[in-house]
């Protein structure tokens, strides 16, 4: 996965969001766009568009962006700085036995997930398939375990683990993600369904929770995109075949493919 967009209405206090509360690092400004991340890494761009109107939750769009996080320390720290700042809202942590999550919502109300994973040869059953689950996860005793006066601050490096989409119906975004865009379908729970690339746990995950039965988004802030990167120029070929053949319309640039998904959410493809 690479960056998220947002559209936003207040860019400026949306940046200062995401530098104070997640500790990203402001790595390039241009117009009404600030690109926000860790380590050198650009992880989301924030783009201001105050004349949109705020999405309504039950539409399709963002769930939440999940940035995945290297060890308990650095997640802690993160986690620690987000619940203290004012402007968070923090609605949960669980132990999905993949990974360790929190969850935060941002101020125009866009769902965060701050995250780690477990060791990849814990993430299957004895027939080896994924196996998810969500218990609670104690905040203040991760805090406790792992927050020490060394790591305090957010450091460390971190990526876009995955991104949670809400759709409005499960079968068809299985058709647009896994038949048209190439993604394996990894687990499916009720109301849901999650997908990736190189046996990952799930890249993309999308799901009916809020927004079952809804039509294409309108114009409006929240998610402006989610950007994926494939190995390969040949991948992008393949792509676009797949596309073509279903009669989906996209954009090819040489370097990157762009389509939007059966809600108008848009999707980029670039090669390394």
């Amino acid at each position: 996965m690479d960056l998220v967009t947002l559209f936003v209405g207040d860019l400026h206090g949306m940046t200062a969001y995401y530098r104070d509360a997640l500790g990203l690092e402001v790595l390039g400004e241009s117009g009404r766009a600030t690109r926000l991340g860790r380590a050198g890494r650009v992880l989301v761009e924030l783009r201001g568009e105050p004349e949109l109107p705020i999405a309504s939750p039950r539409e399709a769009g963002l769930f939440h962006t999940a940035l995945l996080f290297d060890t308990p320390a650095t997640l802690a720290s993160t986690v620690h700085r987000a619940a203290q700042h004012p402007r968070s809202r923090f609605v949960g942590s669980s132990d999905h036995s993949v990974s360790e999550a929190f969850y935060f919502t941002d101020p125009e109300g866009n769902g965060i997930e701050l995250y780690r994973d477990r060791p990849r040869a814990t993430w299957t059953d004895d027939a080896g398939r994924i196996s998810m689950t969500t218990t609670f996860l104690d905040p203040r005793a991760y805090l406790r375990r792992h927050l020490s006066t060394r790591s305090g601050e957010p450091t460390g490096e971190a990526t876009v683990g995955h991104v949670h989409l809400q759709v409005g119906d499960i079968a068809t975004a299985r058709t647009f993600y896994v038949d048209a865009l190439g993604f394996e379908p990894t687990l499916e729970a009720p109301g849901a369904l999650f997908v990736s690339a190189g046996g990952y746990h799930h890249h993309i995950a999308v799901n009916v929770w809020n927004s079952r039965g809804a039509g294409p988004r309108a114009a409006t802030l929240g998610l402006g995109s989610v950007a994926v990167e494939v190995p390969r120029r040949d991948d992008l070929d393949a792509l676009a075949a797949r596309l073509r053949e279903r009669s989906i319309p996209f954009a090819d640039d040489g370097r990157a493919v762009r389509v939007a998904d059966p809600w108008g959410s848009a999707v980029t493809v670039a090669s390394a």
